[in-house]
């Protein structure tokens, strides 16, 4: 199996007749899923999602992938594929589109009808074209064909990119779930077909490659949720992704079956869940959903919310009734259900909001301990059946970090694929697929791109950095004046902290020793105030780090006068 190296240089002059492919993003990471596909110096994009922050990237809104291998070729890309509506694989279009709003968007009925919503937000009107399982279209060299794949979210689609360097295929995510509730099975016969074709490089969904068998029915949760809704009391609180049709479907039916109404919650829930009722695709009895503005006019026990905030996003409206920052209050009895998976890297700020509903006294449903949730992404023994089916010349594991990815790439040998056919990437890591052969040939740009507000690429790792010295350590602020002739201390030094943990009375123990720096830094005719702020930094970092194992952030200022 080949694999990158930290050596990789800028990749060569694409050879004629070659496909390359570049993963912008969804490498080494569950989100910003984007794939670059190249043909005869045009250009084919599979998805452009986003990932959503952890702890250590606090202010941060949004990580997008990186566009510059791109940005000087906008006008070489035939269009971009979307394989399905989720935000880590549809986010980050509105992001690219701001550069060049005519690149066309090629997708399903449901996945255009999210997408545009999201560019409306930002006064996009893109230009679409639509498309449905069996249907074949050509994007300038690329000859693209759809196939159904069964998801968490209704209408996804794999792609089939026919060229004459050979046939790629792109999951995007899946999983082979044989009793979907919306009997829209992921079209294994396609595959076949496709696979006895031939398929030169498939690029394959790695999410659930380390879980062995296969992923439970969507259906079988229905039973667990009626269960639930069967013991509740109160108040019913479901916290679920806004785009999770299939299980705010069974949310409705059961709320149906026990007589509550449902309300919406949030933005994108509302936003999301109209789209998908007026398109057919959410089945929802006269009278079940109701304006949350309503509520209070019923009983506890007649109520259902449907709610963001299943991976303890911290302004999404669960984590804010869990402290108690949001109109809706949690009371004793109320019961939660957190309907969804824990993605890599959110564990802590889930169980920070199941601690902080337990401690109002909700009854908290979550995966740990009934199975409201099945995966959207096939298991091991799915992947086996899927690779033996496909036969593919060339495995290219996506979507997944390492471990998927290694994992994903294990399996596909069991089946026969060479080792030296299958190719572990990440992020910027370019792979050409040549005579055949595909390999990996040198590498771009790929980091995060930070949205924070309205400020897009502008926040650093420097400025995450300095971000997380303050929230973890604090800021001491230094105030001194000096004469500028003699470079002797006049006023100060007058120094307060914030969020350091130390008393600012604390400080008379180091001012003598800034000025007895200062003094010695003057005596060696040293006088330039930005030369005597690092002194007065070091000198203060020195004794805070001694005394107290600290290293706040110390700003000095130094005025001459």
């Amino acid at each position: 199996m080949s694999h990158p190296h930290p050596e990789l240089g800028l990749p060569p002059e694409l050879p004629e007749g070659g496909l390359r492919v570049t993963p912008l993003g969804g490498l080494g990471e569950i989100g910003r899923n984007m794939t670059v596909f190249e043909y005869g110096g045009r250009l084919l994009i599979v998805d452009c999602g986003v990932l959503f922050p952890e702890e250590e990237q606090p202010g941060i809104d949004l990580i997008l992938p990186d566009f510059s291998s791109i940005r000087d070729r906008l006008d070489d890309i035939e269009g971009i594929v979307l394989t399905h509506g989720h935000e880590d694989h549809i986010g980050g279009v509105p992001y690219l589109l701001r550069e060049k709003p005519d690149i066309p968007l090629i997708g399903s009925k449901l996945t255009l009808a999210l997408i545009e919503a999201k560019l409306q937000e930002h006064r996009i009107r893109p230009y679409t074209l639509e498309v449905a399982e069996g249907d074949r279209e050509r994007l300038g060299p690329f000859d693209c064909e759809f196939v159904a794949v069964n998801h968490s979210i209704p209408d996804a689609l794999a792609v089939a990119i026919r060229t004459p360097a050979g046939m790629a295929v792109h999951t995007g995510d899946f999983k082979m779930d044989q009793l979907p509730l919306d009997r829209r099975l992921t079209d294994l016969p396609a595959f076949a077909r496709l696979g006895e074709e031939g398929i030169d490089l498939l690029l394959v969904d790695s999410t659930n490659a380390e879980v062995p068998g296969f992923v439970p029915p969507e259906r079988d949760i229905s039973g667990v949720l009626r269960q639930v809704f069967a013991g509740a009391q109160k108040r019913i609180i479901v916290a679920s992704f806004a785009s999770h049709v299939h299980r705010i479907q069974q949310i409705l039916d059961a709320a149906h079956e026990y007589g509550r109404r449902v309300a919406f919650v949030g933005r994108s829930m509302v936003r999301n869940m109209g789209i998908a009722r007026d398109l057919g695709y959410l089945r929802v009895p006269a009278g079940l959903v109701v304006d949350v503005k309503t509520l209070d006019d019923l009983p506890d026990d007649e109520v259902v919310l449907v709610c963001t905030g299943s991976q303890g996003e911290p302004m999404a409206a669960l984590s804010r009734m869990a402290n108690r920052d949001h109109q809706i209050r949690i009371v004793q009895g109320d019961t939660v259900i957190l309907a969804s998976s824990l993605i890599p890297g959110n564990e802590n700020a889930v169980y920070r909001v199941i601690n902080g509903l337990t401690r109002w006294g909700a009854n908290v449903v979550h995966k740990g301990n009934a199975r409201v949730h099945v995966s959207g992404h096939a298991s091991a023994g799915e992947l086996l059946y899927f690779y033996n089916i496909c036969k593919p010349r060339n495995l290219m594991p996506v979507h997944g970090e390492w471990r998927h990815l290694r994992a994903n790439a294990e399996l596909g040998a069991l089946t026969g694929i060479p080792k030296n056919h299958i190719v572990i990437a990440e992020d910027g890591v370019v792979v050409d697929l040549v005579d055949g052969q595909a390999k990996i040939v040198g590498k771009v740009q790929a980091g995060y791109v930070y949205v924070d507000g309205l400020s897009v690429g502008d926040v650093t790792e420097a400025s995450l950095k300095d971000r997380r010295i303050l929230g973890d350590e604090g800021i001491i602020n230094v105030f001194v004046v000096v004469d500028s002739t003699t470079g002797k201390v006049v006023g100060g030094p007058q120094i307060q902290a914030r969020g350091s943990g130390i008393d600012d009375g604390a400080f008379s123990a180091v001012v003598p020793k800034i000025e007895d720096a200062i003094a010695r830094s003057a005596s060696d005719g040293v006088v330039e105030p930005h030369q005597l702020q690092q002194l007065v930094r070091r000198t203060l970092g020195k004794w805070v780090s001694d005394t107290y194992r600290r290293r706040p952030m110390i700003l000095p200022v130094v005025v001459e006068v």
